[in-house]
């Protein structure tokens, strides 16, 4: 018996992120729903799967759009890099415009979607194309009191799009009690995405969710999703696979003390570290010196810094005798520092840590299994000082340290002691 199982033809969206949760794109030659509440990206959803299809696959697309006009989606995407002019001229790609004003609307005799079929269907066979966008669906619909014809002519004209052989998206306003606001098109889709924008915490955050997808597998979570200077990104933190090459090279910390409470060879290269702790324990100074050690390596750093500015933080370890200005001068030091504000939440897939004592161990326990070696530093009175402490609270794949070792900032970099007195030499 014949053990291979038949692949279930998938048109690739070329979007981030999207492919991967949905097992290799949307379903070739059938219609997706993607709907949502205003401002959540499903127009750019449906525009970029268009513009990657003919820039990445070689497959043409029309983009019927029932609210904005060529001119305006063509200048709205332009930020995002994508030239709808050179795709209309190249003939990848046709946007037709249909108004209607609600206001002008009355209906007399039976309504049909014949006159969309054929206008539909002209822009197909013009340029030979493969996908079709429609947005947004309700606007076809518009001012139509008849329930009954209007919920037989959308079963008509998805059955129309797969019969034209084209792969399509077609955008939905959110229902209240539904996905939709007539309730159908979800149940008619061969595959649903739900886009969200909400707000947490007074941060805002876009998510997706595949609701159903006939035929196949997917991801069910919901994913946070940015859009970006490229356009749409998702991100599927939940679905990442865990068959990633590793490496067996080690790399020092900076600090040989340290170094020598990780094995005496640092840290696995390509591993996930944590430096965590309450405010004033040395992490910025701890990761100082991985930056400096990195850069003497001729190794390019990217720093992303969420609090302080970057002559800030070069400012900040000059007092403990790390002078990072070189490193940025010569190239390999990169800043990125944004207030954690500045974006929503999909784009921190870790907040500050700054529990105490063995709560903080059991409030976040949940990103343990992503680190590879946690560092965790305190902050504990003795008498009438307080003392900074650093312990190994894991380190993967290596023999390491279980002491908990005191450390000193000083004008020559961090040192850490011996019986929790004295420097070690």
């Amino acid at each position: 018996m014949d053990d291979k199982r038949q692949q279930f033809p998938k048109a690739p969206t070329g979007i981030v992120g999207l492919d991967e949760i949905t097992g290799g794109g949307l379903p070739r030659g059938r219609p997706t729903l993607v709907c949502g509440g205003a401002g959540c990206g499903k127009t750019l959803l449906a525009m970029e799967f268009l513009v990657r299809g003919a820039t990445q696959f070689n497959e043409p697309g029309v983009f019927l759009s029932f609210e904005e006009s060529a001119k305006d989606l063509t200048q709205n995407v332009l930020s995002l890099g994508f030239d709808l002019d050179d795709l209309v001229a190249r003939r990848q790609l046709v946007i037709d415009h249909v108004y209607i004003e609600r206001s002008e609307i009355e209906e007399t005799g039976e309504f049909d979607l014949e006159g969309l079929f054929v206008r539909l269907g002209y822009a197909i066979d013009s340029i030979g194309a493969r996908r079709v966008a429609i947005d947004t669906v309700e606007a076809i619909f518009a001012g139509m009191p008849n329930p009954h014809i209007l919920r037989a002519e959308l079963r008509r004209l998805f059955r129309w799009l797969k019969t034209k052989g084209v792969t399509a998206v077609i955008t939905g306003e959110r229902g209240t009690a539904t996905l939709t606001r007539e309730g159908l098109e979800e149940y008619i889709s061969d595959c649903v995405i739900v886009l969200d924008h909400r707000i947490h915490e007074q941060l805002s955050v876009r998510v997706l969710r595949i609701v159903k997808y006939r035929g196949s597998t997917h991801g069910t979570n919901e994913y946070p999703f940015l859009i970006g200077a490229d356009g749409f990104s998702v991100i599927p933190i939940t679905s990442v696979g865990l068959q990633h090459a590793i490496s067996s090279e080690r790399f020092s910390t900076g600090l040989p003390q340290l170094d020598a409470m990780l094995g005496g060879a640092g840290f696995y290269r390509g591993s996930a570290i944590l430096l965590s702790g309450r405010a004033g324990t040395g992490k910025s100074s701890i990761a100082a010196h991985f930056v400096a050690a990195a850069c003497k390596r001729g190794e390019h750093v990217l720093y992303f810094a969420f609090e302080e500015s970057p002559d800030q933080i070069v400012r900040n370890m000059r007092s403990i005798g790390i002078d990072l200005q070189p490193w940025v001068q010569e190239g390999l030091l990169h800043y990125q520092a944004h207030r954690p504000s500045y974006f929503g939440l999909e784009m921190h897939l870790f907040t500050s840590l700054t529990a105490e004592g063995s709560e903080f161990e059991r409030a976040n326990a949940g990103i343990s299994s992503l680190i590879d070696t946690w560092l965790l530093l305190d902050s504990v009175q003795r008498g009438s000082e307080r003392r900074r402490e650093l312990y190994v609270l894991k380190s993967r794949g290596m023999a390491h340290s279980s002491q908990v070792r005191e450390f000193r900032l000083t004008d020559h970099g961090l040192e850490l002691c011996d019986d929790g007195s004295a420097p070690a030499p």
